[in-house]
């Protein structure tokens, strides 16, 4: 038996900016976290011919263009030697919540594959393949971010040219503010999910169609980013708070499906308890709500109040990783 397990993340600033519409005509930067919540994928090999496949669902097909599910179909169509495989998939957080784990189930499922057959398989490779996957193949409205994210782990920075070509670096702040950083950020999950694609394909249009707003829009958030990093850097994470708010509200801009009114009220009433800064993880309309807070154990208590459960997390440095 395999087993690979793929971290999770939470996008810290220029998120949006990772789609290829935007990347290249501007260039994307982004910074983003893995964390210590996974994706894990399990392959065995069968007693009888098959593929067997548990997920969410269960399948048993003889033939590899009869799979329903659309990653592990396009994965196994390049990677399959022979149809007698078996593989399961568990994962600490649901999907469509919004911490990018179709990008941690993409990574782990090739890396799983590639240790199967005994192949091995670098970082820059695996995230490619990854995103090929499902930008290229599967024409998904998505960027590089959870693939990269994913394979490379840490609190990272992350540039990607015109050309698609990204470059990786391990943002280097002490471990005094890393500890500072888990402690007074605080994961909540908003109690429903949602269909990412929706989100992003409104997005991908608009900068298809060259929307000045919207161009406008990423381009703003890309500086955010950028702005992000030099106050993580400084350890100044009042201005980092200041600037997940700013982060927020143009984020809010690019769709009317971005929040609701169950959102509003829950990011109001969290900057009204504790929260110095905040903003909705992922595509938006659904997941979870990330904070910043000085005063961490007032905002839980006030949530809880709300009935928010949340979810807390150190920061993964390992990327997708054999453990078994």
């Amino acid at each position: 038996m395999i087993i690979i397990r793929s971290p999770l993340r939470i996008s810290i600033g220029g998120g949006g900016t990772d789609i290829p519409s935007y990347y290249k005509r501007n260039e994307s930067y982004f910074i983003s976290a893995a964390i210590d919540k996974y994706v894990y994928v399990t392959i065995t090999k069968p007693f009888q011919r098959g593929i067997y496949l548990k997920y969410s669902k269960t399948e048993k097909v003889n033939s590899v263009n009869k799979i329903t599910h659309n990653i592990i179909r396009e994965v196994l169509k390049s990677e399959l030697k022979e149809n007698k495989i078996e593989i399961s998939t568990l994962t600490d957080i649901p999907s469509k919540t919004g911490l990018g784990s179709s990008g941690s189930f993409s990574t782990a499922l090739i890396k799983a594959i590639y240790t199967y057959y005994k192949k091995s398989i670098g970082k820059m490779e695996l995230a490619e393949k990854a995103c090929d996957v499902e930008i290229k193949k599967l024409k998904q409205p998505s960027g590089k971010q959870d693939q990269y994210i994913s394979v490379y782990g840490g609190l990272s920075e992350f540039k990607i040219n015109k050309k698609g070509i990204v470059k990786v670096n391990n943002l280097n702040i002490s471990r005094e503010n890393i500890n500072k950083l888990e402690k007074n950020l605080l994961l909540f999950f908003t109690g429903f999910s949602r269909n990412s694609s929706l989100i992003l394909n409104e997005q991908n249009i608009k900068t298809l169609s060259n929307e000045k707003e919207i161009i406008k829009n990423l381009d703003y958030v890309k500086l955010l980013g950028l702005e992000i990093k030099k106050e993580l850097i400084k350890g100044n994470f009042d201005g980092f708070a200041e600037l997940m708010n700013s982060h927020w509200k143009y984020k809010l801009k690019r769709s009317k499906n971005m929040s609701n009114s169950t959102i509003d009220q829950l990011y109001n009433f969290a900057m009204k308890n504790g929260a110095s800064g905040g903003k909705l993880i992922g595509a938006g309309g659904g997941g979870f709500l990330l904070f910043y807070s000085n005063s961490p154990n007032k905002l839980r208590k006030a949530l809880e109040k709300k009935k928010l459960e949340e979810v807390k997390f150190k920061f993964d440095y390992q990327g997708v990783k054999q453990i078994f």
